[in-house]
């Protein structure tokens, strides 16, 4: 269906157009919607999530073959001050509802896998109801309250 793709630097203009699209990151409303990622950002991002070691950070467009593009991105990182790994799908709009998230999902927490991550978590804002999509593929709710929903899965 979909596959994990390593975009290179020159194709980091997919990642800019998903952070600007206001219908894409409605979920982000909580911390400021859209997101600036002009092209002058793009180096020093790259150097930071592409070629940092995986158990670190891990950055993959989702790629579907049979449409020839790119339908969103695929992420985990670990925050040292909370001492755990968070990951984050994040489907353009116009490409929801066809299965691309819990596609992109399952891969990445084999990824993750992979790389030997034990636990994968997120943090969604609890008026974001992306937290479905989380439960729906293994996921559990590990804490809450009226602004964060933490799901986390062991894999």
């Amino acid at each position: 269906m979909i596959e994990l793709y390593k975009p290179a630097l020159h194709e980091l203009g997919f990642r800019e157009r998903l952070l600007a699209d206001k219908e894409t990151m409605a979920y982000n409303r909580a911390w400021g919607g859209t997101i600036p990622f002009p092209k002058e950002k793009w180096e020093k991002w790259y150097q930071r999530w592409l070629k940092a070691p995986a158990f670190e950070r891990y950055y993959r467009y989702l790629y579907d073959p049979a449409g020839k593009n790119f339908v969103g991105e695929a992420a985990y990182h670990y925050d040292e001050e909370k001492g755990i790994h968070l990951c984050d799908v994040i489907v353009l709009a116009e490409y929801r509802s066809r299965g691309f998230g819990s596609a992109g999902l399952r891969l990445l927490c084999g990824a993750a896998k992979e790389n030997g991550i034990p636990v994968l978590y997120d943090d969604i804002a609890a008026d974001n109801p992306s937290w479905r999509l989380f439960l729906k593929n293994g996921f559990e709710i590990d804490t809450r309250d009226e602004a964060v929903i933490m799901v986390k899965k062991t894999l």
